[in-house]
Order: structure tokens, then sequence, then C-alpha cells
């Protein structure tokens, strides 16, 4: 393959909300605006930051470092536990801003959305996409607050898109076109380009490519089959031409939830009322997805830092949550315990649509668990989650919180 830069005009934006969980929370309270905040998992010393606003980031606080290291490294940080029906509305707010200007708005993840204006009414009269980004810039900040800002960055793919909202953060608007691309790679390094990580960007080094430009220049056959080994190598030739390689959608082949406990335990009776709990988190989502299972698998790690886990293929579908819990609980009978748990997991597979479904034996009498799952979700869909829950679960209300999905939002609607 020997394809030239891409040249076109550039119709792919890429825009996402700046520090977004530390922002909303400093739109939400004025009192902790232009301060160093921090959201951590859990306030407890250990737990780990997973958002930081602009100002905490200049102290050097970051992804993943704790909140001790957090209150080390700035005394004065506002350490906050996260609140996701917050930056879910905001999430949901954001999207409707940018469906006003094309229906073609693909969300990322909770704070970020790639919108393809090809076709686009506004690009066909003439608008130009940096002026319909300043626009858009404008109506967040009306939809979400004074005090919210969005990098902007428009190419002529996703990935250059990606790049350009990067290059002047925060509030940055950059275009990269067909003719800057050469100049953009000459000012970066290869793990600054989206998607190289450090062990791509030692894999390129080991066969001479130190430099974005370097990375540009490479054949598409080396790439290929010697730097990669797969086609990861000529998606890459393809992204760093201004061509298209991201815009393949997978459907869902799993659902699952996890849960890293507060109060680590070797109790099984504990353990159980947590797995109950994985189950009907999961359960919920799936059946909200429209799908019914055929497979589940479970995970625990622990305290020694050993990890077990086991999946299995189940005889009968599982839809309901009681069933999720059953198998999963059978799972969790085999699991030894060396040490107390730390983290543990619940994902069901072998996914197929719910409807059509073969009519059970005992649909319609009291043994019919997929009516009583409907019921069940329809009354906690009405009057809010866990109105209704299986007994195993009570007082459990604020354990294993609802939590920000990183990289998915396939289920915020």
């Amino acid at each position: 393959m020997d394809l030239p830069i891409n040249y076109n005009l550039p119709l792919i934006m890429h825009v996402d909300l700046n520090s977004c969980y530390a922002m909303i929370e400093q739109q939400a309270n004025p009192l902790i605006r232009n301060m160093p905040v921090a959201i951590a998992a859990y306030d407890t010393p250990r737990g780990a930051v997973i958002a930081a606003s602009y100002e905490a980031k200049a102290s050097g606080i970051k992804l993943g470092v704790n909140v001790r290291e957090a209150r080390m490294l700035d005394p004065n940080v506002i350490v906050m536990m996260p609140d996701p029906d917050k930056y879910f509305d905001a999430h949901r707010r954001f999207k409707k801003v940018l469906l006003n200007y094309t229906d073609n708005v693909i969300p990322k993840s909770i704070d970020e959305f790639i919108i393809d204006f090809t076709g686009s009414v506004a690009v066909q009269r003439g608008k130009r996409l940096e002026d319909i980004g300043h626009e858009i810039k404008a109506a967040v900040k009306e939809a979400l607050g004074e005090y919210v800002t969005i990098n902007v960055g428009i190419g002529t793919n996703r990935f250059l898109a990606k790049l350009a909202a990067g290059l002047h953060k925060p509030d940055g608007l950059d275009v990269i076109t067909g003719d800057k691309i050469r100049e953009v790679y000459s000012t970066h390094d290869l793990i600054d380009l989206p998607g190289i990580n450090t062990r791509y960007q030692a894999r390129l080094n080991i066969a001479g490519i130190f430099t974005p430009v370097q990375f540009l220049d490479t054949q598409e056959q080396f790439l290929h089959k010697l730097v990669f080994k797969s086609i990861e190598g000529t998606k890459w030739y393809l992204r760093l031409r201004g061509h298209e390689a991201d815009g393949v959608q997978f459907g869902v082949k799993s659902y699952g939830q996890q849960y890293a406990l507060g109060d680590k335990t070797t109790d099984r009776e504990q353990l159980s009322k947590l797995l109950m709990k994985l189950s009907h988190k999961t359960g919920r989502r799936m059946r909200k997805g429209g799908y019914i299972a055929g497979g589940i698998y479970l995970w625990l790690s622990f305290e020694d830092r050993t990890f077990w886990h086991k999946g299995k293929d189940t005889k009968s579908d599982i839809y309901s949550t009681q069933e999720i819990y059953l198998h999963a609980q059978r799972l969790m009978n085999q699991a030894p315990i060396p040490a107390r748990v730390t983290n543990m997991g619940v994902t069901v597979f072998k996914l197929r649509p719910a409807d059509p479904q073969q009519v059970g034996l005992f649909d319609g009498t009291r043994l019919d668990t997929k009516s009583l799952a409907r019921a069940e979700d329809i009354v906690n869909n009405k009057f809010g989650e866990f109105t209704t829950t299986p007994a195993t679960m009570a007082n459990m209300q604020n354990v294993i919180l609802k939590r920000v999905p990183f990289g998915s939002v396939r289920d915020i609607q």
C-alpha cells in the first residue's frame, strides 16, 4: 500500500470536557472554583484519584495517585468522592447540544464525543467547522454552566481530531488539515499520539522508529508485518495519514460488575451479600440491553496478591437476578479464600437477544422468573433503583455504589 496523505476537507470533530468530573463539581459548587480538587474512588488514604482539577494537576496530583499522596503534594487539596448522577446528567446535556448540529454523534466516554459532519446541512451551506466549534463551546457553557470549558479538535479522521483537541488545553480549538500533519508531528513525541502507550512506543523504538515523523514515513508493509505483526500496523498507516481506521462499532459481548471492597473480608456470608448486589446490577444492565446470557464468570483477588477466577457455560438461560446469583454463588462455593478479598467481579457472556424468546414450561406460573424480573425492573425504573430488591440485599443501599464508567457509556440514556 502506498497511500498519500488525506488533503480532503476535515469534517470530523472531537470534543471533550476539560477535567470533567472535577470541573463539574466546581461548576456545582462556586466555593471550590479555582481551587485544587481531586475526585477519588474512596476518600480513605489509599483511595485512588480518578480525576483532578487543573489547579490540582499543577501541584502534581494526577490520575492514579492515592489520597494520602495527593494531600502530601498539596495540603489544601479538596478530596471528593464521585457523584455519578451529576456526571451522567452533564453527559446527557452535552450530547443534546451536539445533536443540534447533526445526528451523527458518537459518545466515546462520559466526557468525550466524536461528531461526523459529513453530509451535515450546516457544512453544506458553507458554514466553517471552526465557527461551529466556537458555537458548540458557547452552547455547552449555556447548558452546563459558565465555569465549564471544552476542547474541540477537527481533522480528517478520528485520530487527528483527538490529537487536535489536545493541542491547547484547556478550552482549546484546533484544526489539523493534511498540509499541517507533518508540522504537528514534528512537535510531538510518540507517546503524545492518541493510542500510543509505553508498550507500543517500545515496539516502535525496537524497529528504529523514535518520532512521529519517522512513524509517518514508515511503509505500511513494515508496520504490518514487522512492527505490529497484525492489521493494527495497517490501521496506524491509515490513521497517521488522515484516513479513517477507527469507525467500526462492535456489538455487546458481555455485561459485568466489579467491586473493590472497602472492608476487606474472608467472611463468605458477607461476600455472598456483595455477590447478590453485583448480580442485581449486572442483571439490570443486561435486561436493559435486551439480552439473555448463556455463560457466567466470577473472579476474586486477595490481599496476598493472589487471584482466583472461574467461568462456565450454563445449560439454561440466565435472565433474572436470582439466576445470575445462583450460578455465581455455585462458582463462589468452589473458590478458595487464602486471604481477605480485596476485589471481586461477576460477568455474564454468550449473549443473545431476549426477544423473540422460546416459551418456557413454567411461563405464567409462580416459577416464571423472567416475568418476575421484568416486573421488578419496571418498579425500579419508575420509583428508583433498589425500590425492590432480594432480601439478601437488605440494608445494602450504600454498598457497591454507582460508579462512573470509563470508556463505555452504552448504559447512559
